[in-house]
């Protein structure tokens, strides 16, 4: 069940933190505004099936708008960087201190694994990318992204990216991240005068189970949703444009330096705009 949160300043400085630490504090309007609550259930998200593992939509819910990229990580070798809504927003894996994807069985495909956790430098560091291109962008138009995540307790950190485009340092961005040691996650939406407005979910998804996570943009409100049901939300005002020149990253926001490692699996991730 969904349940109110309220972001606390603490959280905003971390977040800050995370993006860029030059960034100002009196740019995050959004970040103190309490999120609300909504039904147990959702009647549009996405699950895993608790029988085989299979990332799929529960029937009649997928998602009405148009699927702009979608990576289900199945296939040979480059095949599985494909993107499988035919719209070419093909992945390139960036490394950094020998960081590998690791294709791992998922139902009847395969999912990626990125590097462990690491406390020691020099660690492996691993973005799965896709060059910026305008359908990518989704300026003030409804937009849902989300991912399959797999996370275990022990492998929980300051902050890790899922997805994203864009730097709040540097523009706009929608990104989808999972927060602290406690492993809520979170979505995240910056315009283009760096206001950074979070949604942030009540409950962990560091448990050793698949969970499907989903940001929601919609009118005037940004929902994080597990698994079908809303666990957060923030006001964001109707006009909040996104668009940028940065490429589309998963798993990371870089493979070098604080790049917030994501440290589990990941599979069926998608982006749909419109």
């Amino acid at each position: 069940m969904a349940r109110h949160i309220t972001a606390t300043p603490e959280f905003a400085d971390r977040y800050l933190t995370e993006e860029s630490s030059l960034m100002s504090r009196r740019r995050i309007a959004a970040v103190l505004a309490a999120l609300m609550c909504f039904g147990a259930t959702i009647a549009a998200a996405a699950r895993h099936s608790s029988d085989t593992g299979d990332a799929v939509w529960v029937r009649g819910l997928e998602p009405t708008l148009p699927i702009v990229a979608r990576y289900r990580f199945d296939g040979p070798g480059e095949a599985a960087w494909s993107d499988v809504s035919g719209n070419g927003h093909t992945l390139t894996p960036v490394a950094g201190n020998d960081g590998v994807a690791v294709l791992t069985p998922h139902g009847a495909g395969t999912a990626v694994r990125f590097p462990a956790l690491c406390d020691s430098e020099p660690c492996p560091r691993l973005a799965l990318r896709s060059p910026s291109t305008a359908a990518l962008n989704p300026g003030s138009q409804p937009l849902r992204y989300g991912a399959s995540v797999l996370l275990d307790p022990s492998d929980t950190s300051d902050g890790q990216n899922v997805l994203q485009k864009g730097f709040s340092a540097e523009g706009s961005q929608y990104k989808l991240q999972i927060d602290g040691r406690a492993a809520h996650p979170s979505c995240a939406l910056v315009d283009t005068e760096r206001t950074i407005h979070l949604a942030v979910a009540g409950i962990t998804v560091a448990d050793g189970s698949w969970h499907a996570v989903e940001c929601r943009r919609e009118a005037t409100a940004l929902t994080v949703l597990i698994d079908g049901s809303a666990q957060g939300s923030a006001r964001i005002p109707a006009e909040l444009s996104i668009d940028n020149d940065q490429p589309l990253s998963i798993g990371a926001k870089s493979a070098y330096g604080d790049n917030d490692q994501y440290r589990g699996l990941l599979d069926d991730v998608w982006v749909a705009i419109g």
